[in-house]
């Protein structure tokens, strides 16, 4: 497969698809649809992967960048789900360090609140036992405050201190879609799936359309892996029940200097008793999430109110009191939609936070659509959906429990520290040695105060299906939501670098900046009400 995975690859490859006999064509490019054709590709089927947008354009990149069991699932008496994700978590931790990484989670407990020590040891002990290791224990008030300075005092009794992981949601994307390219997978961004083609009462193939260019095209298919999250309804028969409740969950980013924190926290709000989290991730610090139903068109992405700022911003105010955060210290925000299937179809009586995380499959000849899900356990949902597809194409299918990601060569980066070369190495796995060219060509230096290097932003518009702008910096990297206003200050360096390897002329660059300062302060900017 070209290494060079970029838009003069895909002008050329387009034209082909139609002369293409594909045994499966998965639509939608976010962690469900990545994992699904790399397992595929992983196997020797002719695979094909569609979105229509960016990949990660959706939820994939603006989930809360946890890899996590769910601990609030046992609660829930969700046993399987917490199960699989314990063992996912832990997959995805010994394969891809630097990527998905451990982190601890703090849960301080107060006088007369719920769950106390405890309970929540209880909880913590099935948690472990799921995971098959001890991860947990309990800190006193003393020991807290040397450990979490700031945060609030008033009745501390301690807290209950766990092990979960962090990733860069987008990048993991971006990893499992390159290692479905190095196994043959043909993997495109920008396509419209406009409808499926049926002969015969099956599914047989998509009428597609180039989102850039306009051209469409049939293409044909053994069998179709639909994965569009919050939009896997738009596909299915007209008769056919609408399940999905499509559910916002938003985040604020702080410099993390303005609330520095050295591990994350979970506690309940306040207002709602909904668990809230503040971690570090990637030199700043999140704040997040909120549940609530997204009745906006899917169409347009989406973007926190008012009133979710206002939530959040409490919550920092409840937690760390001292700290006095406020909207003039937001960097930036994110906010995603969760393609939950209501238990109660079109009622939406439950709270959203009681609704299941637990994904299903719906099939008809010749197609399986996958709804719900968890970004931790993106394998297993991979597995069950390529047995059903194996299925209608009379084979058979086994998990044979193969690693997702493959070795990262064994290079050492003169230059690099250790937690670097480790970073590079989850990030980019089997890449490492073509950025490594970069790195000796454009040096060590990275942008701003962020982790991420100026061979990164290269690396991403050689090899990188880097399409527009606002995918080099809000999912290839993470500046867009990093740094202030979005990377406006370094906008004449990034060009500087990038244009000439983007083939772009001024006029089109000039395009690409105004598409993405609107697109950034519409969904990653303050709300307009408190901006």
């Amino acid at each position: 497969m070209n290494s060079d995975w970029n838009a003069q690859w895909r002008e050329q490859i387009l034209p082909t698809l139609a002369d293409e006999a594909w045994d499966l064509i998965v639509i939608g490019g976010g962690i469900s649809g990545a994992g699904i054709v790399r397992e595929a590709a992983r196997r020797g089927w002719r695979c094909l992967l569609l979105e229509q947008r960016d990949f990660a354009w959706g939820t994939s990149s603006r989930s809360s960048k946890m890899v996590h069991g769910g601990l609030r699932y046992i609660a829930k008496g969700q046993w399987r789900l917490t199960r699989d994700s314990v063992r996912e978590r832990q997959r995805l931790l010994d394969e891809a360090p630097g990527l998905v990484e451990p982190m601890s989670f703090m849960m301080p407990h107060y006088r007369g609140g719920f769950p106390g020590p405890r309970v929540m040891g209880g909880l913590l002990s099935v948690y472990d036992a799921l995971a098959g290791r001890r991860s947990h224990q309990f800190h006193d008030a003393q020991q807290l405050r040397f450990l979490a300075p700031g945060v609030k005092e008033n009745g501390l009794l301690g807290g209950s201190c766990f092990v979960d992981a962090l990733t860069d949601d987008a990048r993991l994307v971006m990893r499992v879609l390159r290692e479905a390219r190095a196994d043959g997978a043909v993997v495109l961004n920008g396509v419209r799936v406009k409808h499926l083609l049926r002969e015969g009462g099956r599914v047989c193939g998509v009428q597609v359309e180039d989102c850039e260019a306009g051209a469409t095209m049939q293409l044909h298919a053994g069998v179709l892996a639909v994965a569009t999250g919050a939009w896997a309804e738009r596909l299915r028969p007209t008769e056919a029940p609408r399940q999905l409740r499509p559910l916002r969950g938003s985040h604020l980013l702080l410099p993390g200097w303005r609330l520095p924190v050295a591990q994350a926290f979970t506690f309940l709000h306040e207002s709602d008793r909904r668990p809230v989290f503040v971690f570090p991730w990637e030199g700043a610090t999140v704040v997040g999430t909120t549940d609530l139903d997204h009745r906006n068109d899917l169409d347009e992405s989406a973007h926190i109110s008012s009133a979710e700022l206002d939530y959040l911003l409490t919550a920092c105010q409840q937690q760390f009191p001292g700290a006095e955060v406020g909207v003039d210290d937001v960097l930036s925000t994110w906010s995603g939609v969760r393609p939950v299937v209501g238990r109660a179809a079109g009622a939406h009586q439950n709270k959203p936070s009681n609704e299941t995380r637990e994904h299903v499959l719906w099939q008809e000849p010749g197609c399986v659509t996958l709804a719900g899900g968890k970004l931790t356990t993106f394998r297993p949902q991979a597995i069950e959906v390529l047995k059903a597809c194996a299925a209608m194409l009379g084979h058979s299918f086994v998990d044979d429990g193969a690693p997702v990601f493959a070795a990262v060569p064994p290079l050492m980066i003169p230059g690099l520290s250790m937690s670097q070369w480790r970073r590079l190495a989850g990030r980019h796995g089997r890449d490492l040695t073509r950025l490594a060219q970069l790195l000796a060509e454009l040096g060590h230096e990275t942008v701003g105060a962020t982790d991420t290097l100026w061979a990164e932003l290269a690396f991403a518009c050689e090899a990188e299906m880097v399409v527009h702008l606002d995918d080099l910096l809000l999912r290839r990297t993470r500046l867009g939501l990093l740094l202030p206003r979005g990377g406006e200050h370094y906008l004449p360096a990034i060009r500087a670098l990038c244009q000439p390897r983007l083939g772009w002329d001024d006029e089109r660059w000039q395009e690409e900046v105004q598409r993405y300062r609107l697109l950034w302060q519409r969904d990653h900017g303050l709300p307009e009400a408190t901006s």
